[in-house]
Order: structure tokens, then sequence, then C-alpha cells
């Protein structure tokens, strides 16, 4: 596909979900490397998982802003509320919009459904229309927007790995429903107002101050206390696990090459929008993720030399809304950005369980 060639020199940058996992990592390089003029981001901050990972998150944002020249400003709120979300729009006239602000979990969205339909749906459509009337007026208007989708689109599919142009019509979960949606509503948007969109397909980040429900970090506060894991398919679940900071060097490669505006044959607009995979692309099987994560953990001190992994594993059959295997094809990614991601599995569960003996030994 063709693309734009996108400079923010002199521009404002808005992150949703600033304070979420991968949203504070974007922050940060934003702000380390000096990338653009100013930077907005917005969060609800909600209870879904502890709090005070998001305020030190905020932290460490905080510490990046204060040796940048890019303006860092944080909003406080939702991005289900049209108005202040609006509000964002009118004051700080962004750019490039990355969308990253999302109710996350499978498992979650089984129980409590309400907050998917909000967030990913209430929420993404808002993002939508603040991005199509940033042109009014005659308005310079957002250049191109980033959104956060998840390799769960895929389903149960038995291909592997999965491509973006495999079909993605059967989701197993809400969450991944929600996703999909996401992606035929920038489609739509693309079509009807030219709005420059790139949906990216995450496939299991991992990383420092991660989130808690994921498996590497729920894992982790177990074995500490000494509680047995669980795992799912009899630890044959195969996932992409994929480091956040390749993560986040693949959502602003995406992001400063937007999809080209052009018409078609009709003299309507051919819809800028293009969907990519970001995942490791070398999946490993839960058995073998838990002995990695064991032994660093061993390494960094958080459990003591002589734990015994097979007295805290339990092995059990898979769940719902999970899915056997995830393994993501990016050729279309290396194509196109010359992106790949390049951090072991032991390098980054290395770099997380250091992070987790200062982080939880009040050092960090």
């Amino acid at each position: 596909m063709d693309k734009t060639e996108i400079s923010w020199k002199d521009k404002t940058v808005l992150v949703t979900g600033a304070a979420g996992f991968i949203g504070a990592n974007l922050v940060k390089r934003l702000l380390d490397e000096g990338m653009a003029k100013a930077v907005v981001g917005i969060d609800n901050m909600n209870a879904y998982y502890d709090v005070s990972l998001k305020e030190y998150r905020l932290g460490e944002i905080g510490a990046a802003a204060a040796s940048s020249k890019t303006h860092w400003q944080f909003v406080r709120g939702d991005i289900a509320d049209r108005e202040t979300l609006d509000g964002v729009f009118r004051t700080y006239r962004p750019a490039l919009v990355v969308n990253l602000a999302a109710q996350a979990g499978v498992r979650y969205s089984i129980t409590h459904p309400d907050a998917y339909i909000e967030s990913n749906l209430i929420g993404f459509y808002n993002i939508l229309e603040a991005c199509r009337h940033s042109y009014d007026g005659g308005g310079e208007g957002v250049e191109h927007l980033v959104y956060a989708s998840s390799s769960s689109v895929y389903g149960s599919g038995q291909k592997v790995p999965y491509s973006t142009e495999d079909s993605t019509d059967r989701p197993v979960s809400l969450y991944a429903a929600t996703k999909k949606s996401n992606e035929l509503l920038a489609y739509a948007y693309a079509k009807l107002y030219d709005i420059p969109s790139t949906g990216l397909r995450f496939f299991t980040v991992y990383g420092p101050a991660g989130r808690p429900d994921m498996a590497y970090f729920s894992f982790t506060d177990k074995l500490v206390r000494g509680e047995k894991i669980r795992l799912f398919n009899y630890g044959n679940c195969r996932r992409d696990f994929t480091y956040v900071d390749d993560i986040v060097e693949g959502v602003v490669r995406v992001a400063k090459r937007a999809p080209a505006r052009k018409r078609g044959e009709d003299g309507l607009p051919v819809p800028p929008h293009a969907v990519y995979n970001i995942g490791n692309s070398h999946p490993e099987t839960l058995s073998d993720f838990v002995r990695v994560l064991e032994e660093e953990l061993i390494r960094a001190g958080v459990l003591p030399a002589d734990h015994d992994l097979a007295a805290h594993t339990e092995l059990v059959s898979m769940q719902p809304g999970d899915v056997p295997e995830t393994y993501a094809d990016i050729k279309s990614l290396e194509r196109d950005f010359g992106f790949q991601p390049r951090t072991d599995l032991r390098s980054g569960l290395r770099r997380f369980a250091r992070w987790y003996r200062a982080f939880y030994s009040g050092l960090a």
C-alpha cells in the first residue's frame, strides 16, 4: 500500500490510554526522542487492575518530560465521554492520534460485557467522530489515526501463522468481537471521510510494569505467594510473546507513514486504511515459557534458588474464550516498514524479573 510520510516536528500527538502499559511506554519514547511539539495523554485511570501501577507509569512519564523539549500534558478522562474527548480535540488539535485506550482482557469480557461496549465500542466511535470533525472549517485535521486491535480477532482459526488476509469472522470472545468491530468502523470512516487509519493487531505484549492480569505477571505473583499456577491446554498453548519495546518501535514506525489518500474511478476515496500484525513471530508453549520465567525470577532473587516449579504447577484443559495458539505473520510489516521484533523471550523476562524485584521491594 502507498504511504504518506508524516512529520510531527511542530505538531501534537494524542495518545489515549496513556497510563496503560503500551501507552506509557509509547509516551516515554516520544518524549525521550523529542518527536513532536507536544504529547497529550488521556486515561480514565480505572481500577481494572492496581491503579498504583498506572500512577507509577505516569511518574516515569513525568521524569521523562522533565528533561524533554516536547511538552507533556495529561488529561484524566474517559474516551467514552464524548464531551471530554471533543474538548481535548478542540484544545490541542492533534495531528496524530494513537488510540490505545480499551477495556482489555478476554476472560473479563465474559463476566463484564458492559465495560467492553462502553470503552471499546462507544469510546472508539467517539475517537472516530472526533477525527472526522477535526477537518471541520477547513482545518488540517488528524493526519493519521493508529489504533490498537488484537490477535484475538483470529479466534480459533487452525491456520498458522495468522495473516491479515485470513478471515476474522468468528470471534470466540466479546473482547475479540469489539476489536474486530473497531477495524470495521475504522475502515468505514476511512471510506466515508478519507481519514488515514491503521490498525495494529498486538500479540501477547509483556515487559516491566505490565498488566497484572497477563500470564507472566499473574504467574509471578502466585509463585511468590507459594500458590499453584494453572497451565491451560495442559501447558501446550502456544503464544507469540512480544516485548513491549518492540511493540513501541512498531507503533512509531507505522505512525510515521500513513496510508495514502487517493480517489477511485468513481471519484470517491479509496479507503486509506490498513491492518498489520505486530508479534514476535516465534510462538512458545506455556510450559517452556513458565520454565524460562522461573529461571529468570530465581536469577533476579524473586524466587529462592531451590524453587520447585513442578510442585506449583497444575495442568488443566482449555478455558472458554481462549485459543490454542497465536502466531503472527509479519511479512507485510517487514515489507512496508522494514521492521521485525528482535527481543527474545529470555531477555524480555529477565528485564521484567529485575523490575518486579525492584518495584515490590520499593526500589523502583
